[in-house]
């Protein structure tokens, strides 16, 4: 009798795990151990190594100090430590800077989404006065002033006459930010199919957050990234974390039913990019948790709940 109860237990116990697997696998998915294709740019060998030296030279920028790797900082989670960027006469940006990991898996880039891809946003940068503060021509005359950088661009677009161009600058960037993904972790191993890649505590958390609603918005490839939602659905937060005049997507597209609404910001390597929010005024992943609970959800979680989420 102890053994066929035992038998059974062991059974349910297996058949909750298996039915919190597949209620993962049709929420989320896992990245891809392959470097994705991008819209009208082939991802080639010479342009990656081309953009990666583009990503991490400062001599595009006015002041010749800042490159793109100064506020997407590949050893710090592709993001920088402050709750934002400090960049041309040590300005301050007025949001985040976005991880730049997985970033070719969202449905647009910045918080608001005005750029449509990595090609589109690593113009904006390099031409913003608060950021690098170049221009276009600067760009083109600095990279065609460098012999060794011409015979890159000639290698990576080789049927082009004239290679050295502001947008064959950001097809190399773009290219470059599209290997930039992190395949494999523990939760990508979960959802292609081995039961111990997480532990207890995770499982526990990964059942809370599709049971509480995080994963309504929070899903897919990137678990988030791929919609805009408003930020305080059901409360507002305080002004430290949603400051009234900065009203997101409306901005950029004038719809009144766009204020403050977002792009919904990816969870991957989340533990590596505070502080959070657009704002970063978020230092601890437990606070933001309880603030999207609050916020989004309408729900108090307990202290417990936020430490699994």
């Amino acid at each position: 009798i102890c053994a066929a109860l035992l038998g059974c237990l062991a059974a349910s116990s297996a058949f909750g795990e298996d039915d919190l697997m597949k209620r993962a696998q049709e929420q989320f998915k896992p990245i891809p151990s392959v470097v994705p294709a991008v819209k009208n740019n082939a991802v080639t060998h010479e342009k990656v190594e081309l953009g990666k030296l583009l990503f991490f030279d400062p001599r595009l920028s006015a002041s010749e100090i800042i490159s793109c790797n100064s506020c997407h900082n590949l050893g710090t989670g592709g993001v920088d430590a402050g709750p934002t960027s400090v960049g041309h006469a040590w300005q301050k940006g007025p949001r985040r800077a976005p991880t730049v990991y997985n970033a070719v898996f969202n449905v647009a880039q910045f918080w608001d989404g005005r750029a449509a891809d990595l090609k589109a946003q690593a113009k904006g940068p390099v031409q913003a006065s608060v950021e690098m503060n170049a221009t276009p021509d600067h760009v083109v005359k600095t990279l065609s002033s460098m012999p060794e950088y011409v015979e890159l661009f000639k290698k990576a677009f080789p049927n082009e006459p004239s290679p050295v161009t502001f947008d064959n600058f950001a097809k190399a960037i773009e290219a470059f930010e599209a290997t930039l993904i992190t395949p494999a972790s523990r939760f990508d191993q979960y959802l292609e199919g081995n039961p111990n890649a997480l532990n207890a505590q995770e499982k526990a958390g990964l059942a809370l957050f599709m049971d509480k609603g995080c994963s309504s918005c929070h899903n897919g490839i990137n678990v988030g990234g791929g919609m805009y939602a408003p930020f305080g659905v059901i409360t507002k937060p305080g002004a430290n974390l949603l400051p009234p005049d900065d009203k997101g997507r409306f901005m950029v597209t004038g719809t009144p039913g766009d204020e403050y609404v977002f792009k919904v910001p990816t969870l991957r390597n989340i533990a590596l990019t505070a502080p959070y929010f657009h704002t970063g005024q978020a230092w601890d992943l437990h606070l933001a948790v309880a603030v999207m609970g609050a916020s989004q959800l309408g729900i108090h979680l307990s202290a417990d709940e936020a430490a699994k989420i």
